[in-house]
């Protein structure tokens, strides 16, 4: 599903007006998708209560369009205005002529009548502001929304709520939330999904987020750079697996990771690579550590020259000569931030320009930490990059706060990646997948299961394994952040958020793994 901010979203509503499209069709495509919506998610509606609370802009008039087209189903339909409209609003006379009761907020003092609608509404469209608004809610619509939000709080039988395009209070570029906004169950998208939506708090206020096609040109969508990460996305990025292949065909993974503190991430990454489905993983770690990394049969093993059980700049010269025939190669799982390490990281990334038919370099961890006070590290070597930073990783990468990476996470993402011309996979909730071009991808996959170490082991072992198989570094992360997510969620179910670990995702892989190889 394709994702655009609010200027996008004027741009390409100006385009479908310049071919011939008139504002008021747009807007009436969408009044009456809200309407069939509303009746698939509420159900029976004759004699039914609904409330529309109406704004004084396009996001009201989609409202009054809706609420008209809701009599067809002999709904009992109130529009609450937030403000008068024009007397000849088309909109405003569609809803009137339909039989809609309209009432404002002005003849409402202390909006009794409002309070006395939401304690028997079967459910509220919420049509008060929609993408434009960026400025603080105050006065009667911070009181509209404050009795909205008490009243379904305290009401026995919890209404749903159905949001036009966003949450009213939610800035849809950003996904940031004013402290009035009241939670939507369903949110209808008019023309694509707005980016604030898959971004912390507007996803978890937004619920389940529906795309309304309002007539917008299709060959306007191809274009957009922003995408979702869902199924259809992380099918198209996966690499084949055809018929004859050998374990040739789908390359060889090499993952430099692990310490004597940190032996498990090596492995969890391992496992995982080769779950995704590299031909053949390598373990490339301290040579004193290697009695704590056999467990995993699968992979094969280079050890390396190290400082008391952390790879060191030896280490990095002795990976450098046993590079040649790799496809791929992970830096920076479990390596310990020392040193020893951080010299590790500077001498090989100095000496890849050298080394063969690698297709792209993982950096997780350790390893963009100890590049965090390298600047220009990105113009020392040419191979493709694919860093995996989480937001503290981000914030030292950036010298900005993790708070301020968390604010921004769009952009913070999208302009690294095009500063460092790497792809830059954001992680956390609702990870981003940026690409140098300006790109990204935005997952809605928001699981706490996933707050537990090694989880990101497991990510960057995934995306280091389908780059092994020839994928492209963006879509590699793509189908990557997707497999994560999905195999989060299998595990989530069996065992809960809390309970689950980072091994238990590689138990789930293979399950979640098959869904990329269906036709």
């Amino acid at each position: 599903m394709k994702l655009v901010t609010t200027a996008q979203m004027h741009a390409l509503e100006a385009e479908a007006v310049a071919r011939g499209k008139t504002e008021w069709a747009l807007m009436n495509s969408a009044g009456l998708a809200t309407a069939q919506e509303t009746w698939l998610a509420f159900g029976q509606l004759e004699e039914r209560l609904v409330v529309v609370l109406v704004g004084p802009g396009n996001n009201g008039g989609d409202g009054l369009i809706a609420a008209a087209n809701l009599r067809d189903y002999e709904a009992d339909v109130h529009a609450y205005l937030l403000a008068p409209r024009p007397a000849d609003d088309p909109a405003l006379q569609l809803a009137l002529e339909a039989g809609v009761v309209v009432s404002t907020v002005a003849d409402d003092p202390g909006l009794a009548h409002l309070d006395e609608m939401l304690e028997r509404t079967a459910g509220v469209l919420d049509a008060l502001l929609g993408i434009g608004a960026h400025r603080p809610i105050e006065g009667d619509l911070a009181a509209i929304l404050d009795h909205l939000g008490a009243i379904r709080t305290r009401r026995s039988r919890r209404f749903q709520i159905i949001a036009l395009d966003v949450p009213t209070g939610i800035d849809a570029d950003t996904g940031r939330a004013d402290p009035h906004t009241v939670g939507a169950d369903l949110t209808l998208c008019f023309g694509y999904a707005k980016i604030g939506m898959f971004q912390f708090p507007a996803r978890m206020l937004g619920g389940q987020v529906v795309r309304v096609d309002i007539g917008i040109p299709d060959d306007l969508g191809p274009d957009l750079p922003y995408d979702e990460i869902d199924l259809r996305a992380a099918q198209r990025a996966a690499p084949p697996r055809p018929l004859d292949a050998h374990k040739g065909s789908f390359g060889r993974a090499v993952l430099a990771a692990g310490s004597r503190r940190y032996p498990g991430a090596a492995v969890l990454a391992a496992e995982a690579c080769a779950r995704a489905g590299a031909g053949l993983t390598t373990i490339a770690a301290p040579a004193s550590a290697q009695p704590l990394l056999t467990y995993f049969r699968d992979a094969t093993h280079e050890p390396l020259p190290d400082t008391d059980g952390v790879l060191n700049a030896d280490g990095a010269r002795a990976l450098l000569r046993a590079l040649p025939g790799a496809s791929a190669l992970l830096v920076g799982p479990g390596l310990d931030l020392t040193p020893a390490s951080r010299e590790f990281v500077r001498t090989l990334l100095a000496g890849l320009d050298g080394v063969p038919g690698l297709n792209a370099v993982v950096l997780d961890a350790d390893a963009l930490n100890a590049l965090a006070d390298e600047p220009g590290w990105h113009e020392r070597f040419a191979a493709p990059c694919i860093l995996t930073p989480h937001p503290g990783e981000m914030a030292r990468l950036l010298g900005r706060t993790a708070d301020d990476v968390q604010a921004n996470r769009l952009d913070c993402a999208t302009r690294y990646a095009q500063a460092t011309r790497s792809v830059v996979v954001l992680k956390g909730a609702c990870t981003i997948v940026a690409a140098p071009d300006g790109r990204a991808r935005l997952s809605s996959v928001a699981n706490p299961m996933l707050a537990h170490g090694g989880t990101g082991d497991v990510l960057a072992g995934l995306i280091v394994g389908l780059v092994a198989q020839g994928a492209d570094p963006f879509d590699a992360a793509t189908a990557a952040v997707y497999l994560h997510g999905e195999s989060a969620a299998m595990v989530a179910a069996e065992y809960g958020a809390a309970a689950g670990l980072a091994q238990d995702l590689l138990r789930a892989l293979p399950d979640a793994r098959k869904t990329l190889d269906a036709p």
